[in-house]
């Protein structure tokens, strides 16, 4: 297969080029890294990547192809992705197709052959950018310039109706002894796995829903997703958490949900320097004393400031990183959320108890 060129340009001004991979053509978005050693599969596919141009740290990707089985939404969501070596073939006897014939299908445009070991340092000491993939403009850096001039900034941008269902589903067993409503902020498969593994019927309705129309389905507790973009963006998801919130009957938000909640609850959120992604990110439980390692993937983050003001909220966990809050809990209802991903499978489950002590509140 003949290498196509490919260009890679940041907004300010750093330039790479190397070979196309996927499906030729021009796409923007913010430039962010993930240090995770497996699941590039899991991470195009996860909706809270829209938007996002995504550089994995892991230097060969594709070599074990693509499985039906490993998606965590319908189709890749990623506006491009970056490595260092790509491989055209697999090695993997079960594997479904090449990540190259996946990506060409889904239509997203990445590049090859990038030192990205150079690309993530300059990304961690000059924070996340937006930035453009092209194998359209390899001789016209003006021009690609002007493209990237209209990427639009994350900060600010709402994208989980974009990607939230159009229609409310269903899933997990009728028959189940708990039902759960779910507020598709661009939800994770393996979320709904998890709950309905653990004796939950969820109904997923989209984004934008009204709280009523939750409640009107008499669920036993409410469940806020993960989902892409900037929480301070979305005061449609923040009025619909405050009636679930008044509710009276569980809430478990997860990553974004876990921002939405904190918005419903008067605390700011802001954007982080250039956020946290990968499978290893160490969490301290602050009411066992334990830690987690866990899977994380965001850029935004509730501001401990405004946390510390409002009584009736307890901090839960904590990013033994940076400190940066990791996981809520309301004192006086049965409400509370953590920033990471307790259903990610990275090998380490030390999350997973999450789901359990939903099921518990909705027990009791």
């Amino acid at each position: 297969m003949k290498a196509q060129p490919a260009t890679l340009l940041l907004a300010d001004g750093t330039l790479f080029r190397g070979t196309l991979i996927g499906k030729p053509g021009t796409n923007g978005g913010e430039i962010c890294f993930n240090t995770g050693m497996t699941g590039y599969q899991e991470i195009y596919t996860d909706p809270s990547y829209t938007g996002q141009i995504v550089v994995t740290t892991t230097p060969h990707i594709g070599n074990y192809g693509v499985i039906d089985s490993e998606v965590e939404s319908a189709a890749p969501t990623v506006a491009g992705i970056v490595v260092n070596s790509f491989s055209h073939t697999h090695s993997r006897v079960d594997a479904d197709d090449t990540l190259q014939a996946y990506l060409e299908k889904a239509g997203i445009t990445g590049i090859a052959d990038i030192d990205t070991r150079k690309l993530v340092r300059h990304i961690r000491d000059k924070g996340a950018m937006n930035a453009i993939i092209s194998s359209e403009y390899e001789d016209d850096l003006a021009g690609l310039k002007k493209q990237l001039n209209l990427v639009p900034d994350m900060q600010g941008l709402e994208l989980s109706s974009q990607v939230s269902t159009k229609a409310p589903y269903f899933f997990g067993d009728p028959e189940s002894p708990f039902k759960v409503a779910c507020l598709d902020l661009g939800i994770k498969l393996n979320i709904l796995r998890n709950l309905a593994s653990r004796g939950v019927y969820c109904k997923v309705f989209p984004a934008t829903t009204k709280a009523e129309e939750l409640m009107a389905w008499e669920a036993d507790g409410y469940f806020l997703s993960n989902g892409p973009g900037d929480p301070a963006a979305m005061p449609y998801a923040v009025e619909t958490a405050k009636t679930l919130l008044s509710s009276g009957k569980p809430v478990f938000g997860i990553c974004l949900g876990h921002q939405i909640i904190a918005e419903a609850c008067d605390l700011k959120t802001y954007k982080m320097h250039h956020g946290h992604r990968g499978i290893n990110h160490p969490v301290k439980n602050l009411l066992t004393g334990l830690s987690e390692i866990t899977s994380q993937n965001h850029g935004f983050v509730v501001d401990k400031n405004s946390l510390e003001a409002n009584s009736q909220i307890e901090v839960t966990h904590i990013h033994l990183n940076d400190n940066t809050i990791a996981g809520i809990r309301l004192k006086d209802r049965p409400v509370f959320s953590v920033q990471y991903h307790p259903e990610a499978g990275p090998g380490p489950h030390d999350s997973r108890y999450l789901f359990d002590d939903f099921v518990s509140l909705m027990k009791n």
